[in-house]
């Protein structure tokens, strides 16, 4: 009877310490997925930035225009490049020349910035290469003026590539040169244009194109915008500088070139226009 005993106790001594193994097999298991978990997370300090009430500008952006004064800005002494032809004239000019030599001639009123018709255009005095933009602007009301001559202006990245600026609230274009189109190269995704007299707005992200030390275009220029909110430009890959006659291509030009708001003949306004380097 004791040995029967004996071996009953061996038998579930022996079950328990398997079970056990088990149980340790199990857990074994399962730390193992955790440890696998986060050899893949990544832990590294940011930089803390804190956003702007109301689309203002967060703590780490260039403030380019707050309703005060002009101080961000200049007059550069050459007009707007309609072909490639007046591109490659002026190309000498970025290449280390003088590219302003006057100050800004637009006018204050009532915290914005109002293009001066006939004034030309205006630049930033700061050079941008890739860069998240928020600019507020406002088309006024005018039944006099229809198409591409109802309020239009532009908004040049190095000032070479344009985002175009018109009421197309109700006023009929066309469609490449319409507001939210990259002029003559993509038109928006939708139309999301508030009627003239009203304030809108672009968000947009502007990655500038990289080129060969031969001058070959590696990567062009790319163009994300949001107009008062809804997407109408997607990651789009631009052609070349913005052209108003004939074909555009990539010229080898430097890596960071100002901003430029477009005097086209008509009384646009401007307001909250600030800037983060990316």
């Amino acid at each position: 009877m004791g040995k029967i005993c004996l071996i009953i106790f061996a038998i579930f001594f022996f079950s328990e310490l398997n079970a056990q193994k088990k149980e340790s097999a199990i857990l074994s298991a399962e730390q193992l997925q955790q440890i696998r978990a986060k050899a893949t997370e990544l832990h590294r300090d940011l930089d803390r930035v804190t956003p702007g009430k109301e689309a203002g500008p967060p703590s780490d952006a260039i403030v380019l225009f707050d309703g005060s004064s002009l101080d961000e800005w200049q007059k550069p002494f050459f007009e707007y490049s309609g072909s490639m032809a007046e591109y490659h004239e002026r190309l000498p000019l970025l290449k280390g020349g003088p590219y302003v030599t006057r100050p800004a001639d637009w006018k204050l009123e009532n915290g914005a910035l109002v293009v001066v018709p006939g004034t030309g255009h205006l630049v930033t005095k700061e050079l941008f290469g890739d860069v998240q933009l928020h600019i507020e602007w406002l088309t006024p009301k005018d039944a006099t003026k229809r198409g591409q001559d109802y309020s239009n202006s532009g908004l040049f990245f190095m000032g070479l590539y344009e985002i175009q600026i018109l009421n197309s609230f109700d006023n009929e274009t066309y469609s490449n040169g319409q507001a939210g189109a990259i002029y003559k190269q993509y038109i928006p995704l939708v139309n999301a244009t508030k009627p003239p007299g009203n304030w809108q707005v672009y968000d947009i992200i502007f990655s500038a194109p990289k080129f060969s030390e031969s001058g070959e275009i590696l990567n062009p220029a790319r163009i994300t915008v949001l107009h008062n909110g809804v997407l109408i430009q997607n990651n789009v890959s631009l052609l070349g500088p913005t052209c108003y006659i004939g074909q555009s291509y990539y010229v080898k030009h430097p890596e960071k070139l100002p901003i430029l708001l477009q005097d086209h003949g008509n009384p646009v306004r401007f307001r909250n226009i600030w800037a983060r380097k990316l």
